[in-house]
């Protein structure tokens, strides 16, 4: 359910802007974006895991932010974010 230290560390290679990156908005959503989806996956059979959901939309919150700050800082990387990750907006 977590995401692995194994699969962690290829997300951070694929969305880091730099060597060394762990702390950019692209890496940060990344991650999120991914325990997300896989929190999505484990509603679809703990339809009533609501100590779950609240930590779900914690997660959603906090990347909305990130993508927010993003948004505001440089509109190209968060149209580029939004795309590669098919997030809605």
């Amino acid at each position: 359910m977590s995401v692995t230290a194994e699969r962690k560390a290829e997300i951070i290679k694929a969305n880091a802007t730099k060597a060394g990156d762990t702390g950019s908005p692209e890496v940060q959503v990344a991650i999120l974006s991914e325990r997300i989806n896989n929190l999505t996956s484990h509603f679809k059979t703990h339809g009533k895991d609501n100590h779950s959901r609240r930590g779900l939309l914690k997660l959603v919150s906090t990347r909305r932010s990130l993508l927010d700050y993003l948004k505001k800082n440089d509109e190209a990387r968060y149209k580029a974010l939004l795309e590669k990750h098919n997030i809605r907006r």
